[in-house]
This record gives C-alpha cells, sequence and structure tokens, in this order.
C-alpha cells in the first residue's frame, strides 16, 4: 500500500475537504460517465493546488483518507501523480491554438561499480546523441520532446507532487519553444552507493488524442507488446554507449523510459538484486575471499508502532566463521509487497508463501554465490546509527550492530544501499 507524508495536520481546510469529497465521489460513482465526471472535478482542483504549490494541503488530505477511506486515498493518490507528471500545454499553429499534451518521461539507469556512479551535467553533444535516439526509438511520429540536460541521483529528483509539477511545465515549455535548458546550479549531494539508479527526464508532447510512442500508433496497437520490446531493445543498443561515457567505470543496463512514478517504481524494485550483486562482489574482491565464505543475516525491519508490519529487510553480512558485520544492505518493500509479503505467522512462516520478497533476497544471494544463510524470525524496530545515520543490522544472535569492514580494508567510496 502506498504511503502519505508522515507530517501532516488532523484538521482538514476547505480544499482538502473538496479533494476528499471528489475523491469518494470517484469510488461511488454508478457509471463511467459520472466516474469520468468527478474525476474531472478533481483533476481541476488539483491543478489549483499544485499550480499554487499547496503541496502541504495535498499531503494532509492523503494522511487523512490513508487512516479513513484507503479506496478514496487511492483514487486522490493517482490522480495527484497523474496531474504533476501530465499537463495540457498550448502551442500556436498559424494563429490557431493548438492543444497538446505534455508527459515527464523517467529514463532510469541501473548502475553498479567499486568505485563511485557520476551524476550532474549532461554535456551538450552527448545530451544531443541521447536526444536523438530517444525520439527515433521510442517516441510516435508528430511529437515534441526535451531532456534535461542532467544525469539525475534520486536525492536530485522533484521530492513533491509541487516540484515535479514545476518540472514538467518547464520541460513541457522547452519543448514547445524548441529552447534549451541548462543544468541545475546547486544539485544535491548524492551518498555513494555500490549500487544506484540514475535517470533522464524528458517531457514528451503530442497533440491531445494523439499517440505518444511509437507501440501507441495507430499500425503498432495490434502488437504494442513486441513493439514495446522492441522499441526499448534499440534504445539499449544505441544509448548505451553514450551513457557508459556518462558511468565510467560502472556496470549499467537501462530499463524501459516511461511516466515518472511508475519508472521510479520499477526502478526502485529493480536496483534491489542489483545492490546483493555489488555487495557480494566488492566484498569478495576486496577481501580477496569466495561468496561461499560469506554468510548472509536476513531481518525484517517496520515502525515501531506498525502493527507488526515489515517495511523493509537488512541483509548483514559476515564472514563465515565470524559474527561481526562487516557490510549491509537494505532491501525496501513497496506496493503490496509490505502486506503479501508478511504472513499472520510473522517472518517466522515466510519460507511456506511462493512469491514473497524473501524468496527473492534468498534466490539473488544464493545465486550470487552466498549460500550460509542466517534469518531471524522477529521483527526489529527499523534504528539507525546516531554518529553517521547508518542503518544497524542484525547480527548472527539477533543483536542490532552497526556494519564496520575489517581496520585493514583498503578504504573505497562504498555505502550502505
Amino acid at each position: 500500500m502506498r504511503r502519505p507524508s508522515k507530517d501532516s495536520s488532523h484538521k482538514l481546510s476547505a480544499d482538502s475537504a473538496r479533494l476528499v469529497n471528489f475523491a469518494q465521489a470517484v469510488v461511488q460513482a454508478a457509471s463511467r460517465i459520472e466516474e469520468r465526471a468527478w474525476e474531472h472535478s478533481l483533476d481541476t482542483q488539483l491543478q489549483k493546488l499544485l499550480k499554487t504549490g499547496h503541496q502541504d494541503t495535498i499531503d494532509s488530505t492523503l494522511a487523512s483518507l490513508f487512516k479513513e477511506d484507503l479506496s478514496a486515498y487511492d483514487v486522490l493518490m493517482d490522480c495527484v501523480e497523474a496531474g504533476s507528471e501530465s499537463v495540457i500545454v498550448t502551442r500556436d499553429d498559424n494563429g490557431v491554438a493548438v492543444p497538446y499534451c505534455a508527459l515527464l518521461v523517467a529514463v532510469p539507469v541501473l548502475a553498479w561499480t567499486r568505485f563511485s556512479i557520476a551524476s550532474g551535467p549532461v554535456p551538450a553533444d552527448q545530451l544531443a546523441t541521447l536526444a536523438a535516439h530517444f525520439s527515433a526509438h521510442l517516441l510516435a511520429e508528430g511529437t515534441l520532446m526535451a531532456m534535461a540536460p542532467t544525469l539525475f541521483s534520486i536525492d536530485q529528483l522533484p521530492r513533491s507532487h509541487v516540484e515535479t509539477y514545476t518540472k514538467t511545465q518547464k520541460l513541457a515549455q522547452a519543448a514547445l519553444k524548441g529552447t534549451a535548458l541548462k543544468p541545475a546550479t546547486k544539485a544535491p549531494e548524492t551518498a555513494p552507493f555500490l549500487a544506484d539508479t540514475r535517470y533522464l527526464l524528458v517531457a514528451v508532447l503530442a497533440p491531445v488524442g494523439a499517440p505518444l510512442f511509437r507501440w501507441q500508433a495507430p499500425d503498432s496497437q495490434s502488437n504494442f507488446i513486441a513493439e514495446r520490446s522492441a522499441a526499448l531493445t534499440q534504445w539499449r543498443t544505441q544509448a548505451t554507449p553514450t551513457i557508459a561515457r556518462l558511468l565510467p567505470g560502472c556496470g549499467i543496463e537501462l530499463l524501459l523510459p516511461e511516466a515518472y512514478y511508475v519508472a521510479c517504481r520499477e526502478a526502485d524494485k529493480l536496483i534491489r538484486p542489483v545492490s546483493i550483486r555489488a555487495a557480494v562482489h566488492y566484498l569478495t574482491h576486496t577481501l580477496a575471499i569466495e561468496p561461499a565464505e560469506l554468510r548472509a543475516v536476513i531481518a525484517g525491519f517496520g515502525e515501531e508502532a506498525a502493527d507488526g508490519q515489515i517495511d523493509e529487510y537488512r541483509v548483514g553480512f559476515t564472514l563465515r566463521q565470524s559474527p561481526e558485520v562487516i557490510y549491509g544492505i537494505v532491501w525496501p518493500l513497496y506496493g503490496q509487497e509490505d502486506e503479501d509479503g508478511t504472513p499472520a505467522e510473522g517472518l517466522a512462516g515466510l519460507t511456506a508463501v511462493a512469491g514473497v520478497p524473501i524468496d527473492d533476497i534468498l534466490k539473488h544471494l544464493n545465486a550470487a554465490g552466498v549460500t550460509q544463510i542466517k534469518r531471524h524470525g522477529e521483527r526489529y524496530v527499523a534504528e539507525f546509527c546516531d554518529d553517521c545515520g547508518a542503518p544497524l543490522f542484525a547480527d548472527p544472535v539477533g543483536e542490532l550492530v552497526h556494519a564496520e569492514m575489517p581496520e585493514d580494508t583498503p578504504q573505497g567510496s562504498e555505502h550502505f544501499h
């Protein structure tokens, strides 16, 4: 289940009350016509709030519905995400105002390394190359696009719906006018990880009712799955060499560019197994050992008052014959995973449930060569180091500890993921 911001007011404003009313009306609509009419009212109200920067109103409404009406919460979350990543803009074509749909598209790149993963400004020639391949292999005929001149880390992406809306509008206007954007001058710093995701952001525009992507074109609709797969293959083939120059020393995998929120969520999920592989690769090469000489310790973590719900698994690594945790990764849960991933009998019952998140963790650990695995049955409260903020991991006997590499380990830039 998607979750709202924890910082919210208990008293709803008039604007929040209208959002609640419209969201509940969508849920209770008795026909598609009625549902679309209520959605239009909800979208109109959201556009006003996004345009005027009232993120606090949106957050407080989501928090209220999350507690009181999950169906209406899902409706509002879907609408606010759509309203911030897609807008209608107008282009003057010989004195005629032509409305265009603009969609903010995220282009995820999974990256892993023993060194550092770059981010920041993209040189103009490489940006032009990427934009040309993006348009040629992914977009439908007649579309416009503008690519932000920055390779973003997750810390540098828009952090709220209002910021996403602003980014969408800015890129959409650049696409309409054919103007170049300048890289951000003061992007937040990014903590180095062994495995992380980088993103390009693109606004894609098409006249209202026209297709945005190649697989939406009329002659591709009957076989759109194959068309989309072929487009991704071509994008990877043509763009990977340029992306590789932007990320020296990294292994990379390009994912399908999609609408902003969907692409980010998919990348968040797919970076998790990469983090396991990167951790094992780093430990075996740094300590000059084989994967079979490592032990993994898995424990579920959640908030103190979360009724036993697991929000993430933390995987600590030790040497096979040693109790000290030398490294660790975090495997966060998304979507329905935090509900379906924890059976009623708790973590101890996970072995009997097929397809739950811990099965994926075990599969990827085994694939990386780690065969000795300890699983703790109790759920821990998520705790962090008071000094550095790093997550604490369960050691083989169940104590929460700070992961520390051996003192004689060569210094590097690795961090927890």
